[in-house]
């Protein structure tokens, strides 16, 4: 196997090449290499310097996290060796460096004794982000360079600087706008002329962080159990400030060594390659010709409409907006703007970012300005007969080729297609709100999607900073469709007596951002009504006369959330409280509808009854092929529902739990709820994966 690293000359000037594409990743090839370029450089002592560069887009962005999960386990020690190597030269060497330059990338380039950047490098430690911290000395380096509380602040936020704000910092020694190899080699022809001493990182002190900003770093991080890689940066900042280079050492291997196997872990390097996996359609070459998306229209100009058309603004792409009447369509461009004005606020945009983004958004009250638009996108009410109408209209004012999407979270799709009059241009884009912060996208592919516009929305939504995720057409496709479980059973509970404060915080405790009541009066308890309603109308709810009465209860009194002032709880300001006036509405529904009441729920039993159900589902999503992989449901839920990502999704934690466990529970609460309506049968590939004594992790369709 050809090295990936290289060893030439330019002179008294010695260059490693690395070359290792798609992004210049470190491997066990890798560090084999770099350890023969060392030593062919000390047995060439003609060689005044050494300057390391990349090939490609990128310096080095990081380790292969494969490597990871090597079952013979994994060691930083033979890339420490050669990272001690590098620095223990006497000799200058020079980290030349381009593209994103992360964790062991970034640690690779600490252990040079010069750093030159060309100006639009990045620079990072994202190791918290998948569960461990730095483990080749990142912790220990980069507080003698840029001081503890900046080093802080990196390790445990995984956030990139750019060169700018790095040189300032003192990560990098100078910045230059030329290519790698010649900013290298000019860079070390002027150490050589300065005849300095090399400058060893690891022999420098640390400007320490304050005892305040480390207790403040220790309370955030006592905050986030479930991430312990946090607690641990910290304690491995406070090593590098308060210990010898040598002890820290041993300080971070120690941390390192602890957090790479555990559970959480383990299920953020889970969903980092399932977000990979999840790009990846089966059926569709990856030489697919793509569709040109210059334009986007989108009908609707409300909240959601407002909140996709920022995502087309902020990538840089023209976009025009459809309202029914001028006061809509102002009210819409107005909230837009004032999305815009508060993050400028917060200097997270400038004043010329706002104007240009404002800029591409254009208005109109006729469906004639679609009509040289790529893609156009309905964001209307979730009622059936609205959007068909809609996509009607859609179907006769957008050009040959445009494509057509649906922004329904729970209707049918293909019959939203077959309105348009030209289906196979049509595509789900079920955007979630708000639709401007919201990382996930369900791109819905129809039965008669082609497969270049599946490809195309696939390729925009991550040009527009979304996590795309395929699903099949079935009603709420796969967020919404296991949500619907969940939900049934959070009302059968309150129901049943528990009062919602007791099964939110069941769920909250296992990491859910937020438990059901408190999401659905977020997000409105009317729009939750709405949809059961209309899937009432399509035929979809089991005939169970007490199916989701709270939530339609709720709706008939005006009790829609936050937004009303009561809903689940009651509001001041933006705080729920708990309500007597919802635990009368609760019990008089369970009168109606012969529903014991009782005061013995307890935690577990809100646990399995909302989780449990949701997994099933979930599982007949994959049986069904709406999902192509276990993987892609649990983006869904930590990208679009607050699913704890250190617990992996809910397929994944399903194997966590024990899917025999989950057959057990199913079947006795099947016994105890007396299944009418076969709400707790398991899923036939549940059934398969217990039988077959096999795990949802190494399940393939």
């Amino acid at each position: 196997m050809t090295s990936p690293i290289t060893l030439s000359r330019e002179g008294r000037i010695g260059l490693i090449l690395i070359d290792n594409p798609p992004v210049n990743a470190i491997s066990g090839t890798f560090i084999a290499g770099m350890a023969d370029a060392l030593d062919q450089f000390d047995a060439a002592s003609d060689l005044d310097a050494l300057v390391l560069f990349c090939e490609g887009r990128t310096w080095v962005a990081g380790a292969d996290i494969s490597s990871f999960e090597d079952p013979a386990g994994f060691s930083a020690e033979p890339f420490n060796t050669v990272l001690a190597r590098l620095e223990g030269q006497s000799r200058p060497v020079v980290a030349s460096l381009h593209g994103t330059v992360l964790g062991g990338g970034l640690e690779l380039a600490m252990a040079c004794h010069h750093r030159v950047a060309h100006p639009t490098t990045r620079c990072g430690l994202p190791e918290v982000k998948i569960g461990i911290i730095p483990g080749s000395l990142g912790t220990q380096r980069l507080p003698r360079l840029v001081g503890g509380e900046l080093a802080l602040d990196m390790v445990t936020s995984g956030r990139m600087i750019g060169a700018a704000k790095a040189r300032e910092a003192g990560l990098l020694d100078a910045l230059a706008e030329g290519e790698p190899r010649a900013n290298g080699l000019a860079a070390a022809q002027a150490l050589l002329v300065a005849g300095e001493p090399v400058r060893r990182t690891s022999e420098l002190s640390v400007t320490p962080a304050s005892a305040e900003v480390l207790a403040k770093a220790e309370a955030a991080a006592a905050r986030k159990p479930g991430w312990p890689q946090l607690a641990a940066a910290v304690r491995c900042v406070r090593a590098a400030q308060e210990l010898s280079f040598a002890e820290g050492e041993t300080v971070e291997a120690a941390e390192f060594e602890a957090l790479l196997p555990s559970e959480s872990s383990r299920s953020l390097r889970h969903l980092f390659f399932a977000e990979r996996e999840a790009a990846k359609i089966p059926g569709i070459s990856r030489g697919t010709v793509l569709r040109p998306i210059r334009k986007v229209g989108i009908v609707g100009a409300g909240t959601m409409g407002g909140g996709i058309a920022m995502n087309f603004a902020n990538a840089g792409i023209p976009t025009v907006m459809v309202e029914v009447s001028d006061e809509a369509l102002q009210r819409g461009l107005s909230l837009v703007r004032k999305n815009y004005e508060a993050s400028a606020a917060k200097g997270r945009l400038t004043q010329e970012q706002l104007t240009q983004r404002m800029g591409l958004l254009q208005g109109a009250l006729d469906y004639a300005a679609l009509a040289d638009c790529d893609l156009v996108i309905e964001a209307v009410f979730e009622n059936m007969a609205l959007k068909k109408e809609v996509c009607a209209k859609l179907g006769a004012a957008a050009k040959p080729g445009a494509i057509i999407a649906t922004n329904t979270s729970t209707l049918d799709v293909d019959v939203l297609a077959r309105a348009t009059g030209r289906p196979a241009d049509v595509v789900g884009m079920h955007f979630f709100s708000p639709a401007n912060v919201m990382r996930l996208l369900e791109v819905v592919r129809g039965t008669a999607t082609v497969s270049d516009v599946l490809a195309t929305v696939m390729k925009l939504a991550t040009a527009i900073g979304k996590v795309p995720v395929v699903s099949g057409v079935c009603y709420g496709f796969i967020g919404n469709r296991m949500a619907e479980v969940y939900m049934r059973e959070a009302e059968l509970l309150i129901m049943e007596g528990a009062e919602p404060a007791q099964v939110d915080a069941a769920v909250e405790s296992l990491g859910m951002a937020m438990g059901p009541c408190r999401m659905l009066d977020m997000a409105g308890v009317d729009v939750g009504a709405k949809t059961v309603i209309e899937y009432g109308k399509a035929g979809g709810l089991p005939p169970d006369p007490s199916y989701r009465v709270l939530v339609q209860k709720l709706f008939a009194m005006g009790r829609h959330g936050q937004k009303t002032g009561a809903g689940y709880y009651r509001y001041e300001g933006r705080t729920p409280v708990s309500d007597p006036e919802l635990a009368t509405i609760a019990a008089e529904l369970a009168t109606q509808h012969g529903i014991a009441r009782r005061s013995n729920i307890g935690k577990d039993e809100i646990v399995e009854r909302l989780l449990y159900p949701l997994i099933n589902e979930g599982l007949k999503i994959l049986e069904e092929g709406i999902s192509y992989r276990p993987g892609d449901i649990d983006v869904v839920w930590v990208s679009g529902y607050g699913f704890p990502d250190f617990r992996g999704g809910p397929m994944w934690w399903a194997d966590t739990v024990g899917l025999p466990v989950i057959a057990e529970r199913l079947a006795h609460f099947a016994v105890v709820r007396d299944d009418h309506y076969d709400y707790w049968k398991p899923a036939r590939l549940l059934t398969e994966l217990v039988d077959g004594g096999k795990s949802l992790a190494t399940w393939k369709r």
